[in-house]
């Protein structure tokens, strides 16, 4: 094995992808030490290092960023001596099943879509998904336990507190609600708050709180933005 390829890698920043038979000794956050087996090994442009194991989409150990990779030989076996601050780790490869070094380059940023606010932005836009007659007056309302999702009042001028749940609405959502009503009824001095929970499912428990504080639930999903089809759609011609 040559470790000057590696050095070279390193020394340019590259990115590093490699498989190999090889044992892990850690000492850091624990000690830990990992029996000779095939990995795959990551080191990244700015030194991240993370072991991954045939299986699973965790490291099963890994060092931080601007980690110190020192390479040497030792026979026929290659040793990665990996230092960061209080962190070390050895990497001693008997076999090397492939080798790749890349100068890789993104500055995007993910694209979250789909998230409780832009339930929250949906809801606001379309209000005839809580119902007919229902009139938004304002989103990510404040009030001393977080914010209220979207807030408004009905045809009747009786004000409503919308909260938003991204998945299955449970009784931590439930009490929430309660709390966000509760304490617009005390701020804006009236004697009756509609609660609202949109959500796509609600567990049977959390509905039977919430019919029991007198709120209400609409079946609504985030909106999907990036979704390429319907999941529902069997055919192509639909």
């Amino acid at each position: 094995m040559d470790a000057s390829a590696v050095r070279q890698a390193l020394g340019s920043n590259k990115v590093i992808v490699m498989s190999a038979c090889c044992t892990v000794s850690y000492s850091g956050r624990a000690e830990s030490f990992l029996g000779e087996g095939d990995r795959i090994i990551i080191i990244k442009s700015d030194k991240t290092l993370l072991i991954h194991q045939p299986c699973g989409g965790v490291p099963i150990n890994y060092m931080r960023d601007n980690t110190s990779i020192k390479v040497a030989e030792d026979g026929q076996r290659l040793v990665l001596d990996c230092r960061n601050e209080k962190e070390c780790m050895t990497i001693i490869i008997s076999r090397l099943h492939f080798f790749h070094s890349q100068e890789m380059q993104d500055s995007q940023k993910l694209q979250l879509v789909g998230s409780e606010k832009d339930m929250s932005v949906m809801i606001y836009n379309n209000p005839s998904l809580i119902e007919a007659g229902f009139t938004p007056l304002s989103m990510e309302e404040h009030t001393r336990f977080g914010f209220i999702d979207v807030f408004g009042y009905d045809r009747n001028n009786v004000l409503v507190v919308v909260e938003c749940k991204r998945y299955a609405a449970d009784h931590k959502a439930v009490e929430q609600l309660r709390r966000y009503a509760e304490k617009v009824k005390q701020t804006k001095g009236v004697s009756s708050v509609r609660g609202v929970i949109a959500a796509p499912r609600i567990s049977p428990s959390a509905a039977e709180l919430l019919a029991q504080f007198g709120y209400e639930f609409r079946s609504i999903s985030p909106p999907r933005y990036m979704e390429k089809y319907d999941s529902s759609q069997r055919r192509l011609d639909l």
